[in-house]
């Protein structure tokens, strides 16, 4: 802003130039003098110039404060704008952090789930496997107890066969012995199973 000021001199060279014309007449004719209108003039000359230097002044300073109060508003409004920014970049930056933390315990959670699913898996599994060996050990025991039973029940029926004849009419007719204990031995797998009785 350029702000125009009329120096005091200006009033002085205008004070000058008002009384310079008396002067030269005064001068010319020896005794001539400077009237009260000239004087009226000169002052009224001088006071609006004065009155337009203040007037200017005046304008200047309006003009100053206007344009010192505009910069200030947009000052004010570019601090504001700065702040505004400042604080949407810090709440875009909240939720990015927030829905990172959310995917982070999504994929936390799913892996957790995954590994329980798996160790539930493996504890079925297992589970299963042990009750099949312990189906099997079972069985097992279970067809042992079958043959000794047959093999008990073939020996006892073996015995009695023998004790029929008597010891000595078995050991004379061995044949008739192999038959009845054959025939002993066949109602003892019959009764058990060919499969339970081993040879």
């Amino acid at each position: 802003m350029k702000l125009y000021f009329v120096p005091h001199i200006t009033v002085l060279l205008m004070a000058c130039s008002v009384s310079a014309p008396v002067q030269a007449a005064d001068t010319e004719s020896g005794h001539a003098t400077l009237s009260g209108e000239d004087l009226t003039a000169a002052s009224e000359r001088i006071r609006q110039t004065g009155a337009k230097m203040r007037e200017d002044l005046r304008k200047a300073r309006a003009h100053l404060d206007a344009q010192k109060a505009q910069d200030e508003t947009e000052k004010a409004r570019l601090a504001a704008e700065k702040t505004r920014q400042a604080a949407e970049r810090q709440h875009q930056e909240e939720l990015e952090r927030q829905q990172a933390l959310k995917e982070k315990q999504q994929r936390e959670a799913q892996l957790a789930t995954q590994e329980r699913m798996r160790k539930e898996a493996a504890a079925r599994a297992e589970q299963q496997a042990e009750r099949q060996r312990q189906d099997a050990l079972t069985a097992k025991q279970q067809e042992a107890a079958r043959e000794q039973a047959a093999r008990t029940r073939a020996a006892e029926a073996l015995k009695d066969a023998r004790a029929s004849v008597g010891i000595r009419a078995f050991g004379d007719d061995r044949q008739a012995a192999r038959t009845r204990a054959a025939e002993a031995l066949k109602k003892a797998r019959e009764s058990t199973g060919v499969r339970a009785f081993g040879e």
